[in-house]
């Protein structure tokens, strides 16, 4: 029998295996949630707004997010990240923390570095979900959000409005909470919804060079802060740097002081505005007063689709999707679970 026709029926046999998988895993899920919940009992209007939810970006992007995504949870654990050269922190919830698998592994994989690790949850997670973190990453410590509290309350006392602010935010722990479990003098600044496709090598150069002394951050798109650069300047004589991107730097110890910021949280207006700004807002102002240098442009943040040739990609929020349909996608194409798997 001709071999091509055999490899065309082997493909599409695979792809109708694969679309039942995917079919299965839908109706399993859609049945769950409406089992669990007295206002989703799969009427018409609530299946045409879970159906919006799951298949808003298109089948590809559903495909990889609820099929592909979960087999990161079939690979081998990172071990030994014990390498206190620079020690990353992350924040991470039950939405996200699946793709924090996917965020440290392609990193740990990329760069073959093994920096020390900590992670951080917002009271989200379930006790499986603690789980399956230590046993992907043994040797990180992983900080529950009470016993984060507890700590943070004891040593902002005398830091009023770092207090209030930190209690009532929901990303304030990565301006305090980090530095507090920090247990190395250079911290990896890491969000949930990071890829790397190559090793991040100007990254790497600036955490491992002791002469270098400043932060640095992925650049984001545009000034996304809380103040206004003008006020920054006239109230404390330093120019605030532009387009500082808190979702992936490399942040010195000393660089994040308490009593700067009890000082900037006293500007006018930096508590207004989106929530999420307002720690971004934090770590420049007190990365501008340090000394910060941002990262070059291909590393920064952008908003149309395409990868090209660029080592990582903060897939922020208003890209969610591309994460799945286009990050995921491009590792698990180049073999990226292959290689994990057998790491």
């Amino acid at each position: 029998m001709d071999a091509g026709f055999l490899k065309s029926s082997g493909a599409t046999a695979a792809k109708r295996v694969a679309g039942r998988e995917f079919r299965e895993r839908l109706l399993n899920s859609l049945t769950k949630q409406a089992d669990q919940s007295p206002f989703m009992r799969l009427t018409p209007g609530a299946l045409w707004l879970r159906l919006h939810q799951r298949f808003g970006h298109g089948l590809r992007i559903a495909w990889y997010r609820d099929v592909v995504r979960p087999r990161i949870l079939s690979t081998q654990p990172i071990k030994d990240t014990t390498d206190q050269r620079c020690e990353i922190h992350v924040l991470t919830s039950a939405q996200d923390w699946l793709n924090l698998v996917w965020a440290l592994k392609s990193f740990y994989v990329a760069s073959g570095r093994r920096y020390a690790l900590c992670i951080h949850e917002d009271g989200s997670l379930a006790d499986a979900e603690f789980a399956a973190l230590g046993e992907h990453f043994p040797a990180a410590r992983i900080i529950p959000r009470a016993e984060a509290d507890a700590k943070l309350a004891e040593l902002l006392r005398g830091f009023p409005r770092s207090l209030a602010f930190r209690n009532t935010n929901l990303l304030a722990p990565k301006v305090f909470d980090f530095i507090a479990y920090l247990e190395s003098e250079r911290m990896g600044l890491f969000d949930s919804d990071l890829l790397f496709f190559a090793e991040p090598t100007i990254y790497l150069q600036r955490v491992e060079d002791t002469a270098y002394r400043r932060n640095t951050f992925n650049a984001d798109c545009a000034d996304v802060y809380t103040v206004e650069p003008i006020e920054v300047r006239a109230r404390f004589g330093h120019q605030l740097v532009r387009r500082v991107n808190s979702g992936f730097g490399l942040v010195h110890r000393d660089s994040i002081r308490w009593d700067w910021t009890e000082e900037f949280l006293a500007l006018p207006g930096i508590l207004d505005g989106h929530f999420w700004r307002i720690e971004q807002t934090l770590f420049a102002l007190c990365s501008s007063r340090y000394g910060v240098e941002l990262l070059p442009d291909e590393y920064t943040l952008k908003l149309e689709p395409g990868i090209g040739d660029h080592c990582f990609r903060h897939y922020n929020g208003a890209i969610r999707h591309l994460m799945y349909g286009e990050g995921i996608a491009r590792l698990t194409k180049d073999g990226f679970l292959q290689r994990s798997l057998a790491h």
